[in-house]
């Protein structure tokens, strides 16, 4: 296969993709500016193992587990650059109301707000979790058995539990 031909079908992967990239990047990164970084970084590592992609797994699987791993490494790294700068407090703001649509809204943000609490792997493995993924293909993305991914999302979830029904009561 020519250059060409590589990176058309390339391209094409990636827009077909593009969704997963968002949400890796949107759950490992707080602002626009870093989520744009993420996306550039996991591009670029896509790009760099595509000749040594195994088509005995899907392209959705080849790209989450990449993503996660780059998303894994850049924020630990930018964790690290945190603390050397100084701690950044960010404040959240909550609107109140009677509106169904509201109390959908604000439910789903404190789901995104503990969730975002999460270790690294935890965070990647409810990520696959609320896409629906079996476990079979959640272990083979995360690199971990079957058993280990239905133990750790049942215990994530317990925790989460937990700390929704905190903060519903706050």
């Amino acid at each position: 296969m020519n250059n060409t031909d590589r990176s058309e079908i390339f391209v094409s992967l990636i827009q077909s993709h593009k969704g997963i990239l968002y949400k890796v990047a949107g759950l490992y990164c707080k602002n626009e500016q870093d989520r744009q970084d993420l996306v550039q970084e996991i591009i670029v590592q896509l790009w760099r193992s595509f000749d040594k992609y195994d088509d005995q797994y899907r392209h959705s699987t080849w790209i989450y587990r990449i993503s996660l791993n780059v998303a894994i490494s850049f924020y630990r790294k930018e964790n690290s650059r945190k603390k050397i700068a100084g701690p950044l407090t960010e404040g959240i703001i909550r609107f109140s109301g009677n509106d169904a649509t509201e109390e959908k809204d604000s439910d789903l943000g404190m789901l995104q707000e503990v969730i975002a609490e999460l270790r690294e792997l935890d965070k990647a493995l409810m990520l696959l979790y609320l896409e629906e993924k079996s476990h079979k293909e959640i272990a083979r993305i995360i690199g971990i058995s079957e058993t280990n991914v239905a133990t750790k999302i049942n215990r994530i979830k317990q925790v989460l539990k937990q700390k929704i029904t905190r903060l519903k009561n706050e």
